[in-house]
């Protein structure tokens, strides 16, 4: 399974209602995290889960569904994390 993969897979948990993730990855050749293999992505993501929940309590649960993601195959992520209602 391929990172995009993967990460989309780990996104369903928060049972988004829309997921636009882009692979940023080619921008940033030569960075030292593209070098060790981290890709740069962006991710606009609508899910209710988010409800009542500031800013930093999105971003906050998009890593946590991500886990050990963040460590290895990502090394930056753009985060804009809306309800449906937001959207």
């Amino acid at each position: 399974m391929n990172t995009m993969d993967a990460i989309e897979q780990r996104l369903q948990v928060l049972e988004p209602s829309s997921v636009e993730l882009i692979d940023d990855s080619a921008a940033h050749a030569g960075h030292a995290g593209a070098r060790e293999g981290g890709g740069h992505y962006r991710l606009r993501i609508v899910a209710d889960a988010f409800a009542g929940k500031n800013s930093l309590a999105r971003h906050r649960m998009v890593y946590d569904a991500l886990g050990d993601l963040m460590h290895r195959e990502i090394h930056a992520l753009s985060i804009k994390a809306y309800t449906t209602d937001e959207s």
